[in-house]
Parts: C-alpha cells; sequence; structure tokens
C-alpha cells in the first residue's frame, strides 16, 4: 500500500482548528436544543439522525462512499477490521449529549475548558501506545509542554468565581467528553484507513453514536418522561451537520497530526469561537473577559511549542 503524502503543517494545523470552531458552534445549538426539549441526551439523538440521515444521503450518491462501505462490510465479516475500531461513534455521542446537557447553561467557553483537559491527557497517553493511524508519536518536550499549557487553561478559567455559580460535576462531563474526542479521532482514523475512506469511518461513527443515544433517550425518557416538543426553528437541528463535517475531517487530519495535536489545533479553534460566542450570547455561568483573552493566549501557546520541529529534507 502506498504511503499517504503528508500535508504541510499549516495546512494540517489549519484544519485542526476548522474543527474546533465546527465543534464550539455545535456546542452552543446543542446545549440550545437541550434546554429547549429539557433533555440533553434527546437533543445529542436529533443531532446525531440529522447527521447520520444526511451522510446516508452523501454515500448512496457517490460511487467511492458506496465501495468504502462494501469494503467496511468485507472487513467486519472477514474479522480483518477489529471491533473497537467501529466504536468511535459512542464516544461522539457522549460528546453531543454533553453538550445538551452543559453547554446551553454553563456557555460554550466552560465546556470547551472541560474539553481541553480530556482532550490533552488523553491525546498524550493515546500517541503514545500509538492507538491512532500516526502509529506510535513519540513524548517529546514539546508536546508535553503543550499538553501542560493546555491545562493550565483549565485552571485560568477555574478562577474568578467560577465554581461558586456551576457545580464541578458539571465540568467533568466535558472532561470525559474530550477524552472521548481523543478516542474518536484515533479510532476513526484509524478505520478510515483500514477501509481507505474517511467518509465511510464517519458513517460508522453515527451509526454507533446514533445506536447508543437511542438506548439511553429510552432510558431518560422513561425516567424522566417525554421530552418538550420539537423546536420549529431550523438552525437547531445544525449540530448534527456540522459534527458530520467536523468527524469526516478528524478522520482524514489525525494521520497527519497524531492526536494530541488535532486535540491541540482543535482546542484552540474550540476557544477562540467560543469567546466570540460567549461574548456576542453571554449565560450567567460563563467566564470573566480576562479569563476568556488569557485562555486563549494560553491555548496559542499550547499548540505552538507542540508544533512538530522541521526535519532535514530527505
Amino acid at each position: 500500500m502506498t504511503e499517504t503524502p503528508r500535508l504541510p503543517a499549516a495546512v494540517a494545523l489549519g484544519g485542526t482548528v476548522a474543527i474546533g470552531m465546527m465543534t464550539a458552534v455545535q456546542a452552543r445549538i446543542n446545549g440550545v436544543l437541550g434546554v429547549r426539549l429539557g433533555d440533553g441526551v434527546v437533543a445529542g439523538l436529533v443531532s446525531f439522525l440529522v447527521g447520520l440521515v444526511f451522510l446516508v444521503v452523501v454515500i448512496a450518491a457517490m460511487p467511492s462512499g458506496r465501495a468504502g462501505v462494501r469494503r467496511l462490510v468485507s472487513g467486519v465479516r472477514g474479522r480483518s477490521i477489529p471491533f473497537w475500531m467501529l466504536l468511535g461513534g459512542t464516544c461522539g455521542a457522549l460528546t453531543v449529549s454533553t453538550q445538551g446537557l452543559v453547554a446551553g447553561v454553563l456557555g460554550v467557553s466552560l465546556f470547551t475548558v472541560g474539553v481541553v483537559a480530556g482532550q490533552t491527557v488523553h491525546g498524550l497517553v493515546l500517541d503514545r501506545i500509538g492507538v491512532g493511524p500516526a502509529g506510535v508519536v513519540a513524548v517529546t518536550p514539546g508536546r508535553v509542554t503543550g499538553g501542560a499549557l493546555a491545562l493550565a487553561a483549565v485552571g485560568v478559567s477555574l478562577g474568578g468565581g467560577v465554581l461558586a455559580s456551576a457545580p464541578l460535576w458539571l465540568l467533568l462531563l466535558p472532561f470525559l467528553a474530550g477524552a472521548g474526542i481523543a478516542w474518536q479521532a484515533a479510532a476513526n482514523g484509524r478505520l478510515a484507513q483500514r477501509v481507505e475512506s474517511p467518509l465511510t469511518a464517519t458513517l460508522m461513527s453515527f451509526i454507533a453514536g446514533t445506536i447508543v443515544l437511542l438506548v439511553a433517550a429510552v432510558v431518560t425518557m422513561a425516567l424522566d418522561g417525554p421530552p418538550r416538543p420539537l423546536p420549529t426553528e431550523p438552525w437547531l437541528y445544525l449540530g448534527g451537520l456540522l459534527g458530520f463535517a467536523y468527524i469526516l475531517l478528524g478522520a482524514f487530519l489525525v494521520a497527519h497530526t497524531g492526536v494530541l495535536l488535532l486535540g491541540l489545533g482543535s482546542v484552540l479553534g474550540q476557544l477562540t469561537t467560543s469567546i466570540v460566542i460567549d461574548l456576542l450570547w453571554p449565560l450567567p455561568a460563563g467566564p470573566a473577559p480576562w479569563q476568556l483573552i488569557t485562555m486563549v493566549a494560553v491555548a496559542v501557546a499550547s499548540v505552538v511549542v507542540a508544533l512538530p520541529r522541521h526535519r532535514a529534507a530527505r
């Protein structure tokens, strides 16, 4: 199998930042949808269903997409594709349901802070053990420093009495979602390599996530009753399309960046976009302006120091 040409570092990093920007916008959309429905899990299910329907239509219209699905089915039947590669979407389900539970209450910035911590810690671990398609990625001083700076941004966000207005457990959910995002990128990236199609890996992610969210939604409705009626504003259903876009992009980029750098770049995009969203559309539990500015500055530094150094020309 021929080796995939590497993207320039600046192009790959730009793509990871775009992933973070889309994730931040999706977080606010799904957060508002969760508040309107009174059920964050059902909001996540709606988001995934929209993305899944759109993805099925796209793949059905593309010969390369249909070929990727055939390779996926053949690999699962022949057991050449391990089961864990099919589970990336379960972590996506955790992410969107957490958005519905948290981002509509705390704001996107505080949601992103918890995600930062989970992505950073888990991204370092996954790269070190070689789960992602880039294989084992060395734990260099720059990568460790970048991870430490990303965690420092978390510490900044918790200052100024934020915890007085928001319970700590609400920040633990985004931490778990961040760890899930790192795992999702690694699993989807490996599956995309195996079936030679990031689009097919994205489809599998949405199928797995939809199944998990459907079961979880049935449980929550059995315990708490049905959600409120679906809102009529079309923009509240765009979260699934954004999820389709950034999962597909992540499955493609992770082979060029590794899990940690993908996470750090998306963190930068998430933080900068979440600042704009929370300043234009503030919520009571959001951080103070000085915290927002400091968080972005630290996040930028974390990405810069983690960037791979240029190697000599071959």
